[in-house]
């Protein structure tokens, strides 16, 4: 029919584009994994196909979405932008990205098809306890659970700079997930601020924990202080007794 061939003719001169860096998210978001036809057609009466590894994600038909190729890994999880497909923009919405959903995609279009690559990371802050402490040195560790791709451990100084520290412990779980934890022992000054950073370089990810280590200052300060209420607690108590026992000389 003649808008069979205008169709056809419409699509000989559209590429179907998307993006040429892998799409990358943290597990648990939402991602927009991005398709569209340039020059921009109208593909809102025609079938649009997401596939990832043979199995389908997600089928655009009739004018609505078609649950009935989905996989079931898939259901309530994808959409289509509806506003958006009369303009040619066929790019798939993913909610709630597990490590599962990684992989390559393709979004196929009449004849025409692109991959997108889905990079998924894992990220959490860092937790910083004190393991032990003396007059002049404070023992620190930090642990992170819960990373993807393997992440790495730095401990930096108030300015900036790295610190000497033992090595990184590295934990890998059956989720596939890792955990990393590390020491450092620092030495109190007027003002010492350490931040443990965790990051993943291929992801650019980070998430950093500080913590603030008091001075010997600080310490002697409070000794200072802790024995001057000493004293004054115990010149109350021996003014108090001193009272009672005039009392009871009086009484008597």
């Amino acid at each position: 029919s003649g808008f069979a061939s205008l169709v056809s003719l419409a699509l000989s001169h559209s590429d179907v584009i998307g993006s040429d860096e892998p799409v990358k998210a943290n597990v648990g978001e939402d991602v927009i994994l991005p398709c569209h036809l340039e020059p921009p057609f109208n593909v809102s009466t025609l079938t649009v196909e997401w596939k990832r590894n043979k199995t389908y994600v997600h089928v655009y038909r009739s004018m609505k979405h078609d649950p009935n190729q989905q996989n079931s890994h898939f259901i309530n999880r994808t959409y289509l932008f509806c506003d958006e497909i009369g303009k040619g923009n066929i790019s798939l919405l993913l909610r709630n990205v597990s490590k599962e959903d990684e992989g390559v995609y393709i979004c196929y279009y009449s004849y025409w098809s692109w991959f997108s690559f889905l990079f998924l990371g894992a990220v959490s802050f860092p937790k910083v306890t004190v393991i032990s402490k003396n007059s002049s040195k404070v023992v620190l560790q930090c642990e992170s659970a819960g990373w993807y791709p393997e992440p790495e451990l730095l401990w930096l100084d108030g300015e900036g700079n790295l610190l000497s520290a033992g090595p990184t412990e590295t934990l890998r779980g059956p989720d596939d997930l890792y955990t990393v934890s590390s020491r450092v022992t620092v030495e109190k000054r007027h003002s010492n601020n350490i931040t443990c950073r965790v990051q993943q370089r291929n992801t650019n990810q980070s998430r950093e924990t500080h913590i603030h280590v008091p001075g010997r200052f600080h310490d002697e300060m409070l000794h200072m202080l802790y024995s001057v209420r000493q004293k004054l607690a115990y010149r109350e108590r021996s003014q108090e007794k001193t009272e009672d026992e005039l009392k009871c000389q009086t009484e008597a």
